[in-house]
Parts: structure tokens; sequence; C-alpha cells
């Protein structure tokens, strides 16, 4: 897991980080942020597939459930991956897609995949900011009186989502977070020291720990 959780930091580091040295970007959430990750670009990529599958799988092996799945599309890649993974371990797991809107013809679905009535199952999503899509998911999922404990983030923000998320009486599992894949970027020379600042929980400016990391 430990190998897994560097190989996929650094698979974010190189391929998926973004810092603005002048005009933000402007998050799914309206947020604003010097840091952007686009997670597709480690998502879609055959090695960051298997990253993630071993990463993912790692702890959703562990939660007693029998799929995951989320919000279309930051999720499907990911969920993909883990069962891909699963595939031929003694706990495979399936993957579903939770539509954003509700199929417009033939079954009229909002949740495709597998899944009986009443699955046991864990949310997944790439980036966690403010947890709105992972909460519409899990909302949808309990509509269809499927059981939501547990929820797998790729990467989280650390900026409050985790505690929304927590509110829905549902756990959150992370495989890392931005503080860390910036840190990674530095020190791969991929990014500005900046880019520590600007990864902070909160977006807050974090002189110190930019001073003790040139000092390491």
């Amino acid at each position: 897991m430990a190998d897994a959780t560097q190989a996929l930091v650094d698979q974010l580091a190189r391929h998926a980080f973004r810092f603005a040295s002048g005009e933000p970007f402007r998050l799914a959430s309206g947020a604003l942020s010097r840091v952007y990750l686009d997670c597709k670009q480690v998502s879609l990529r055959p090695d960051g597939l298997r990253t993630i599958g071993v990463a993912g799988y790692a702890i959703a092996r562990h939660l007693g459930v029998v799929a995951v799945g989320g919000l279309t599309l930051g999720a499907d890649p990911i969920a993909c991956a883990i069962a891909h993974h699963s595939a031929r371990r003694a706990q495979p797991l399936a993957a579903f897609v939770v539509r954003k809107e509700p199929k417009g013809h033939g079954t009229a679905r909002t949740v495709e995949g597998p899944l009986r009535p009443g699955s046991v199952v864990a949310v997944v999503d790439d980036v966690l900011t403010t947890g709105g899509s992972t909460i519409q998911a899990i909302h949808r999922l309990r509509a269809e009186g499927h059981f939501v404990h547990h929820a797998i983030v790729l990467v989280d923000r650390g900026a409050g989502g985790c505690a929304a998320i927590e509110a829905e009486g549902v756990c959150v599992h992370r495989m890392t977070t931005l503080h860390a894949v910036a840190c990674a970027a530095v020190r791969l020379g991929l990014a500005p020291i900046d880019a520590v600042n600007g990864s902070e929980p909160n977006e807050n400016v974090g002189v110190n720990r930019s001073a003790r990391l040139q000092k390491s």
C-alpha cells in the first residue's frame, strides 16, 4: 500500500498538478485556488489506472462493501480501476456509475451497474473539496435503497469536504492529499515552493511550512 501510495502521489505530481502564479483557477465548487488537479490525466493513463486500482482496493477490501462507484465522470475510472484490480482477489468488487440525470430512455435508471437491491457500497470520487458531488451520489444511492457508510477519495484538498461527508454518516478514506502532491511536485522540480503554500487546507498561506520544506 505504501509503495502504491507514493507511486500515485508522484504520478499526480507529474501529470495532474497545476500551479497558477498569476490568475487563479476556479474550482468546481466555485472557489478560487492557485493549485489545480486534473486527475483524469492520471486516472485515464494505463499506469495510473493500475496504481489507483492497487491503492483503492487496499482500502475498499476492508470496508465490507460489494461495489464501488460514484457520480459520473470523475468517479468512473477510479471505480473501474478498483473493480478490475479486485477481479483475481479473494474479495472481488463490482463497479457502478451514478448518473447526474436519470437515463432518458429504456430503464430510466439513475444508478448503472450490477447492484442488487439493498447493496452495501462505497462511494468514490477523484478530488474532494466541499464534498458536493460525493454527497449527491450518497443521496441518490440511498434513495434507491442502497447502504453507504464509506467514501474513498483519490485526493483530499483539506477544504472542509471530509466534515461535510461525515455529517452524512459516511466515513471518508483518502488515498492522498493535495498537500502531499504539491510537496512531490516541488521535490521533483515541477513547481515552485509557493505551490506548497497554495495547497494548504482552506488555501491558507503557510510561510513556516515552506521554510521547513526548504530546509529538509
